[in-house]
């Protein structure tokens, strides 16, 4: 069997063997039309890279690592469809990492990214050693940081404002006549988790309110399973709160099923609010009020500066990108 070269790619395409280089490893430097018929060629030739012998020469590869803390949560199937669009277009291809918030296996991802000779890596953490990452950026590996403050100042990041969004989702609660107001949370050890509580009892200060008076019902988990067992915790006590925030959808999906099961009205008895705005939020039985997050827009952004750091490190600006999340009202609170 014949092999097929990048020289018979560039004979048919009418270009350069330079260009069709270029294609395969800096498409954004090729004119659109130029890059179709390359492509295009390379269909029809069937033409393979030998990625192995590249990535030796460049000590690289065309790959970045994404490590999530839950790809079962849409949330950071969100981003990840971000990411990878991104990199699809840029001609990168992306390996997906899940720690499931185990930092031993976030541990364990990174070192596979490694061994890979990733460009680089975007990362939510879920509580992994720092020096993990300081040790992949002494290799030469550019780190991202994906709704997360960024560790270091010459570090990008990309964040959401969860405080602003806690803020967001008591206001909002107590706007509707509120007045014991509990808060349905996931493992201590996540950030998002404590920020959003941070920004509850900032709302609950401004409106005069002491924000120890906000209970928190800390979980194991952020899933849907964890937020009716959540349901069960409640519903075993005195008296309900007459609203609930809880730390992400899944969670508040899994209380409205517990409420709903036990004969709880949604939002007469109880008002209820989660956070991300997920899918599955405003096509629950009762359609949920939530705070919205742009999580595509969160992947896409992480990876233009994941890239631009791979691609141009000797212009590559470091940033901190901090979105600003929306209020979305549906019929689950007053």
């Amino acid at each position: 069997m014949t092999t097929v070269s990048i020289k018979d790619v560039a004979a048919l395409a009418g270009v350069s063997p330079g260009t069709v280089s270029n294609v395969l490893n800096r498409p954004e430097k090729v004119a659109g039309s130029t890059r179709d018929r390359v492509e295009t060629a390379i269909r029809q030739l069937g033409f393979v890279r030998h990625g192995s012998a590249s990535t030796l020469r460049a000590g690289h590869s065309r790959t970045v690592g994404l490590s999530v803390i839950d790809i079962g949560n849409p949330f950071f199937t969100d981003v990840a469809a971000g990411v990878e669009d991104l990199a699809s277009e840029r001609g990168y291809a992306v390996i997906l990492g899940n720690s499931s918030g185990s930092p031993a296996k976030e541990e364990r991802n990174l070192l596979v990214f490694a061994e890979q000779r990733v460009r680089g890596v975007l990362i939510t953490p879920s509580g992994a050693d720092p020096r993990r990452l300081a040790l992949l950026r002494e290799r030469g590996i550019a780190v991202v940081l994906v709704d997360h403050p960024a560790e270091w100042p010459d570090q990008c990041a990309v964040a959401v404002n969860d405080v602003a969004g806690g803020s967001l989702a008591v206001t909002h609660l107590l706007a509707g006549g509120a007045d014991r107001i509990a808060y349905v949370s996931g493992p201590a050890s996540i950030r998002q988790c404590q920020d959003r509580l941070r920004g509850a009892g900032r709302a609950l200060a401004a409106a005069g309110r002491d924000p120890a008076e906000l209970r928190e019902l800390a979980m194991p988990a952020m899933t849907a399973a964890a937020g009716q067992q959540a349901a069960l915790t409640l519903l075993a006590e005195d008296a309900l709160p007459d609203a609930l925030f809880c730390a992400n959808d899944l969670l508040a999906l899994g209380v409205l099923r517990g409420l709903l099961q036990a004969g709880v009205r949604v939002p007469a008895d109880v008002s209820l609010i989660g956070y991300d705005d997920i899918d599955f939020a405003s096509a629950s039985a009762v359609s949920l009020s939530s705070i919205r997050q742009p999580t595509y827009q969160l992947g896409r952004a992480a990876t233009e500066l994941l890239l631009d750091e791979c691609d141009n490190p000797a212009t590559h600006a470091h940033q901190q990108v901090m979105f600003q999340p929306d209020l979305v009202v549906r019929e689950s609170t007053r």
